[in-house]
């Protein structure tokens, strides 16, 4: 399982200032009694008022925290105004604050923006999927979230929801099974037939295939979630494509799935990835991945081969030996073309970044530090 953790990024800010400017302490306790007002207009321009202030200062969040309450009791509210706008000015606070996000919680926030995951009213059921998205980025809220029966509805949001809500239950999902106890829980009510259906709709290359591809391979970590993406059709072949064509992130997470596969049972998934053609992903992430793919990419080469190298014996230099080996078993003229072609390509890039090694070894080299033999330029002082 990837160890980086998702957490908000097209929601928040980055600026303290954004054109809210600095609010006086007349206008944060006016913001105060309208919130505590028994009069729902008040409450709801309010909420509003909080929602445009918190939006990018985290000044703002902290002075307008004590307004937390008062705004998880509008969730509980039968106005569907009031509790849109309470939820729009939660999610601001809790945004890229960690205390927030706690206190919302144990104000007892996640029981009705869990309900509202199964509202009719769809902009009530993307706004609580955001928050909870939110709210699972604290360590301290998962198990919570978890236990209040948020996962099954989650997953229901991934079959049913928006284009918006299924990208924010997908990492919601993934942030969520950073506790390994939650990835049974997740698994129990069948999130891969939906996530494999949303993968494929995506653009590879988007941030929603990468969220889909982390959440994946957090539950490819057990025997049913690898099961499940093998018997669902077109799974595997979703995360080659990704493979090929993601961004390096998404590729990452692309790679570990296969080779938490491969290296859980090679004799089982092996041939089930050979077959999807993932061979000519694999050797451009030989050499253009991130660090991490280069490595993932290597070790998965190997097991696929026919007689794989214990991980003791595996040398730089037998990575060509390897690709030619599986090339060669490889059914279908085409397939095994592409993969010889990306092999002819790989060992001219590598020998190029070899080359750029020396070249820039040598300028940064003195004469002394390089090696007898090494220095045409020196002039025999005898």
């Amino acid at each position: 399982m990837g160890s980086l953790e998702i957490r908000v990024s097209s929601r928040e800010g980055s600026s303290d200032y954004g054109g809210t400017g600095r609010v006086s302490a007349a206008e944060l306790q006016g913001i105060m009694d309208r919130i505590r007002s028994s009069v729902e207009e008040h409450k709801v321009q309010a909420a509003m008022d909080i929602r445009r202030l918190t939006k990018t200062s985290s000044r703002n969040r902290r002075h307008l925290s004590l307004a937390v309450e008062p705004l998880v009791s509008m969730l509980r509210s039968r106005s569907s105004e009031s509790n849109e706008a309470a939820i729009l000015a939660l999610l601001n606070l809790a945004v890229k604050d960690e205390r927030n996000k706690i206190s919302i919680v144990e104000a007892g926030a996640l029981e009705p923006l869990i309900s509202f995951l199964e509202s009719t009213n769809s902009n009530l059921q993307e706004y609580a999927t955001a928050a909870l998205f939110t709210l699972s980025a604290s360590s301290v809220n998962k198990s919570r979230m978890s236990a209040s029966g948020a996962i099954p509805l989650l997953v229901k949001v991934l079959t049913d929801g928006s284009q918006q809500a299924k990208i924010d239950a997908t990492v919601t999902l993934y942030n969520l099974s950073t506790i390994v106890d939650n990835i049974n829980t997740i698994l129990s009510f069948h999130p891969i037939p939906p996530l494999v259906a949303f993968l494929k709709t995506c653009n590879k290359s988007s941030k929603t295939a990468e969220k889909c591809c982390a959440l994946l391979e957090s539950l490819v970590a057990l025997d049913e979630g690898r099961t499940a993406l093998t018997s669902e059709e077109g799974g595997v072949l979703a995360v080659v494509e990704v493979l090929e064509d993601g961004s390096p992130q998404s590729r990452e997470h692309a790679v570990g799935a296969l080779l938490t596969m491969c290296e859980s049972d090679r004799s089982r998934y092996r041939e089930v990835i050979l077959k999807e053609g993932a061979i000519p992903g694999l050797l451009e992430l030989t050499v253009q991945g991130t660090l991490k793919s280069q490595a993932k990419a290597r070790r998965l080469l190997e097991l696929l081969r026919d007689s794989p190298y214990p991980r003791s014996e595996l040398q730089a230099d037998t990575l060509e030996n390897i690709v030619s080996n599986i090339v060669s078993q490889i059914d279908g003229d085409e397939q095994a073309e592409k993969a010889k072609k990306m092999l002819a390509e790989m060992v001219q890039i590598s020998m190029e970044k070899s080359l750029r090694h020396l070249q820039r070894r040598a300028l940064m080299c003195t004469p002394t530090e390089l090696p007898l033999g090494k220095r045409p330029w020196e002039v025999s002082s005898k």
